[in-house]
């Protein structure tokens, strides 16, 4: 079998992940560069996976004569200058979400792989979720009609750390977390129109001084009149809790679980259940499958189905979403521009 090398680069919770999969559990991906800027965490992670070389310097994967595709998994406001440098050098990318911390990155990202004609795949892994991607193909072949209204869900167990949650480093809640559920709205039902947000800081005060939120209802218009309306919340405290409902005018669909093993402890006046710890548990195979397919698109030519356009648009609504939050107002999406 023909094999992509590939150079990966950031090794944060998520990034290791990546390393295991590219370098143990995807027969066309050849793991031969890591790069942290933590040396250390680069060198556990070759030795862990048998990668060949590793660096704190993300230039030396991007220099690698033997590195024909990169897998960016650094954080957001480092996505932009690095792809701009791989789409300069000819390597093919996968950038996992959002593209970057404002329109005016993404658009230099476009721009710089338009212009070297490179391959670029957004890491949007939930549409390759198996329940995600059935209920696409259902809404496809109109087995609940035309939906009319989309609903989705995203709960973590817990916020995350103070570091993360800084709107500088990750884009904040409505754009690092949101943008899987602004994403789905457009795979699911077209562009948004117009969005309107409430939001707050209601379960950790302690967000509030690096500015984030912790909990937000979404409703949006799409631009054909139909609806929706997302909820995000830092504080799910009884478990990771992903879903999307789409009512259709024959029917409709539900879309993720809670429970994590299948098993009922039932006693006297009492049912209960495990829920799903994590997202790396609830999407771990999404998490592989979005990686096996861009090895695969790479090696076979096929185009990406997930575009920087996409990463873009989402992008779009969330900043939209986050504009409204601090107006008090609707906002038109289109009027969210670089």
């Amino acid at each position: 079998m023909v094999r992509l090398n590939i150079g990966l680069i950031g090794l944060g919770r998520l990034g290791r992940v990546y390393a295991r999969d590219l370098g143990t559990r995807i027969p066309e991906t050849r793991l031969v560069a890591v790069a942290d800027v933590d040396a250390r965490l680069a060198e556990e992670v070759a030795r862990e996976f048998d990668v060949p070389r590793f660096s704190a310097d993300p230039q030396s994967v991007l220099d690698d004569p033997d590195v024909e595709a990169v897998v960016i998994v650094s954080p957001t406001h480092t996505h932009a200058a690095l792809t701009r440098a791989a789409a300069e050098r000819g390597k093919a990318v996968f950038c996992e979400k959002p593209p970057s911390l404002s329109l005016a990155e993404t658009y230099s990202m476009k721009q710089a792989v338009e212009r070297a004609g490179i391959f670029f795949q957004m890491g949007l892994m939930r549409r390759f979720d198996a329940g995600y991607a059935a209920a696409w193909r259902q809404v496809q072949e109109g087995v609940i009609g035309t939906p009319v209204l989309f609903k989705s869900t995203s709960r973590d167990p817990h916020r995350t750390s103070l570091e993360y949650a800084n709107p500088k480093s990750s884009g904040g809640m409505l754009v690092d977390m949101g943008i899987h559920d602004f994403d789905l709205a457009r795979w699911f039902m077209g562009d948004v129109a117009s969005v309107h947000t409430i939001a707050g800081t209601l379960a950790y005060p302690e967000l509030k001084t690096v500015g984030d939120i912790d909990n937000a209802v979404v409703s949006l218009r799409f631009a054909d009149g139909r609806l929706g309306a997302i909820d995000l919340s830092r504080n799910g405290i009884y478990g990771y809790d992903i879903a999307t409902e789409l009512l259709g005018t024959e029917g409709t669909l539900r879309i993720g679980y809670l429970r994590e093993t299948p098993l009922l402890v039932m006693k006297k006046n009492q049912v209960s259940h495990d829920t799903v710890p994590f997202f790396m548990e609830r999407f771990a195979g999404a998490y592989t499958a979005q990686l096996q397919d861009f090895a695969r698109n790479v090696l076979q030519g096929r185009p990406a189905p997930v575009t920087i356009d996409d990463g873009l648009e989402a992008l779009r609504i969330a900043l939209a979403a986050q504009r409204s939050h601090e107006t008090g107002q609707p906002v038109e999406v289109a009027s969210v521009s670089a």
